[in-house]
């Protein structure tokens, strides 16, 4: 992907080149080796933060984070403390923690935003993790690693922001079909579908909110962040207390930015890179772009939602090449 394909929203409201950041989960590697392969394709120069935690700083684009995600076992710790109130994941000394972690948490190489013409430039960077031994999500059933793309927003509008959300939540079954989603993800909570309570709310062909009642529809609705189309961070740019006061997690990074968190990080498949997931989104950037056709698909999928026999013979993702673009591939 040396010349990756360009949505159509291709500039910001400055008219500067969209950019999108990538963050890649996957085990199998220490830290200062994931690092030292950066460094050799990107340049820049090394500054560890912790031994958990270093950073690429100083490269073309920015500064590169390469950390131990310790979010995850966070969460999973909550999880065993809900069923195990001895459990109390503060108690386990550091140097142990390490150690657990290394083995069941991945690290995640977290970059700045690029402009999406240079995207194609992360692909040696996979290529050379997987040379090294990098692992990712089908390695091991607890492996529910993923690939996070973070598209910048052409802009900050009620309309746009609508636009992306309508066109996801028609697309997500066959986004979820074609993904090939691993159900170690799936049952992990933290690519949660938006209910259908909330779908039908926002593809209503007279839904027209202003922007702080998309904000607090989506929060009355979704008060978390785990969607696989995660809109906190982007609202949370616009207006910060207003997502706080529901939502108060140190996690959400306010940027005017979509968090896409669906796929898969297939880091040790050799047929595996950014190319597919890049062209899924793709199709949500086209629809999202495209009025006529958003509206039109909108309007057969809540006719899709009320059909029983529709939804029981999965007909949905066979309809949806109605309204996929062509994108030469």
């Amino acid at each position: 992907m040396t010349k990756p394909l360009l949505p159509p929203w291709r500039k910001t409201a400055n008219g500067d080149d969209r950019r999108i950041g990538v963050e890649l989960e996957f085990s199998g590697l220490g830290i200062e080796a994931i690092s030292r392969l950066l460094k050799e394709h990107l340049g820049g120069s090394i500054e560890p933060v912790s031994q958990y935690e270093f950073e690429l700083q100083d490269t073309e684009f920015g500064t590169f984070r390469v950390e131990l995600d310790f979010d995850y076992l966070i969460r999973a710790g909550r999880e065993q403390r809900d069923v195990d109130d001895s459990f109390d994941l503060d108690r386990i000394p550091d140097e142990l923690l390490g150690l657990i972690a290394r083995r069941v948490v991945p690290f995640e190489v977290v970059t700045p935003p690029i402009p999406m013409p240079a995207l194609g430039k992360l692909q040696d960077v996979i290529a050379g993790l997987r040379e090294l031994g990098a692992l990712g999500t089908r390695r091991s059933p607890i492996y529910a690693f993923g690939l996070h793309m973070n598209p910048e927003l052409p802009d900050s509008k009620a309309e746009t922001l609508l636009a992306y959300l309508q066109a996801f939540v028609c697309l997500f079954p066959w986004l979820l079909k074609r993904s090939e989603v691993d159900w170690s993800r799936r049952i992990a909570p933290y690519i949660d579908k938006f209910g259908s309570d909330y779908v039908r709310h926002i593809v209503a062909a007279d839904y027209a909110p202003d922007l702080s009642t998309l904000i607090d529809d989506y929060l009355k609705f979704n008060p978390t962040r785990n969607r696989a189309l995660d809109m906190l961070p982007a609202f949370a740019d616009v207006d910060e207390k207003r997502v706080r006061d529901v939502v108060d997690s140190n996690l959400i990074k306010p940027r005017p930015a979509l968090h896409y968190r669906l796929p898969n990080c297939l880091i040790d498949d050799q047929d595996w890179n950014l190319d597919t997931p890049w062209q899924h989104w793709l199709q949500v950037e086209h629809l999202a772009a495209n009025d006529d056709a958003r509206r039109d698909m909108m309007a057969a999928f809540l006719d899709h939602l009320d059909d029983p026999i529709s939804k029981l013979l999965d007909d949905w993702t066979k309809r949806t090449a109605t309204w996929l673009v062509d994108l030469g591939e």
